[in-house]
């Protein structure tokens, strides 16, 4: 447990500096380097067998790099296996990073500098961002927020805590390679598809663990607590995503906005439906709420963590 509390520690402080070598960039040369390897055929179900080999290849070369990295440095010395313990599971989560982004894309617009806001945005989401006005901007980095309160801060703690280190890692693969190569476009889909399905698995749990913390967090705030419960059970399902839309709409409610709505990607556009209601205008200010929610449910997160592990 004290692996983990001075891991969450050192990313409030720390964060994910440019210098540090970070195992999710690794893990993303592995991606890169086994999808121009194996993809590259006609036959769907050829492409989908060689997906499941590319998956098993993924998660198999980070996780025993990490098991024998842990063997090694408790066969030296504990102590020194605990830092080693600490250091991995700090670069498994996101939290003041999340935060510099977004604050990245809000100083931006506080300057009226509306393409560095666009160039910002695009730092953290997956859409087009070039023809975004203000209000789109606002709603994409909210959005951004709520999703990595689940993939950045509370599935990666999940797993940690299930199983330390190697399960935050098998979990940081399977959800790298969701954003990599789970699309359902004709590139990804049939080669992409069983690590699209592993990645709705695997924040299954984790992602209602985080619709249910925003809305603490946001009574916690004084947000608006109610609506934040009620757009979660109302609007979850919506999103074409089993997960992503839970910690949105638990969001939206918190904030009394919308957020969701079609969205441009690689040129092509995806009629999301809208999630929460409008009762308000998505206002910079808006962001700097989402980020408080954000810290106090990986907090809440971390309580919770600590108390069931006593508790067993």
């Amino acid at each position: 447990m004290i692996t983990i509390i001075s891991a969450y520690i050192i990313d409030l402080i720390l964060g994910d500096p440019n210098w540090l070598p970070h195992p999710v960039k690794g893990i993303g040369k592995l991606i890169s380097g086994f999808d121009k390897l194996l993809r590259g055929n006609k036959n769907p179900l050829l492409e989908k067998l060689k997906g499941i080999f590319f998956v098993i290849i993924i998660i198999s070369i980070p996780t025993t790099i990490t098991y024998f990295l842990l063997y090694l440095t408790n066969y030296i010395h504990y102590y020194f296996h605990l830092i080693v313990s600490t250091i991995i599971i700090y670069t498994l989560i996101a939290i003041k990073d999340m935060r510099d982004k977004a604050n990245n894309v809000k100083q931006a617009l506080l300057k009226n500098n509306i393409d560095l806001a666009r160039k910002n945005l695009s730092m953290i989401v997956g859409r087009d961002t070039e023809r975004l006005d203000e209000k789109r901007i606002i709603m994409a980095t909210i959005e951004s927020i709520a999703e990595s309160i689940c993939d950045g801060i509370i599935a990666p703690l999940f797993y940690i805590f299930i199983g330390g280190p190697i399960t935050g890692i098998v979990y940081k693969c399977i959800n790298t390679m969701d954003s990599m190569v789970g699309y359902k476009n004709e590139k990804y889909k049939n080669f992409g598809w069983f690590a699209a399905k592993l990645d709705d698995i695997a924040n299954f749990i984790p992602a209602r663990i985080s619709g249910i913390l925003i809305a603490i967090s946001s009574l916690l705030l004084n947000y608006d607590s109610k609506s934040s419960f009620k757009i979660l059970i109302r609007d979850g399902s919506k999103h074409p995503s089993p997960n992503s839309g839970l910690s949105e709409a638990s969001m939206a409610g918190a904030l009394q906005i919308q957020l969701g709505g079609p969205s441009t990607y690689n040129g092509i556009i995806s009629n999301k439906p809208f999630i929460g209601d409008n009762i308000k205008k998505p206002k910079l200010s808006d962001i700097d709420k989402a980020i408080n929610i954000m810290y106090v449910s990986s907090l809440i997160m971390i309580i919770l963590g600590a108390l069931i592990e006593w508790l067993i």
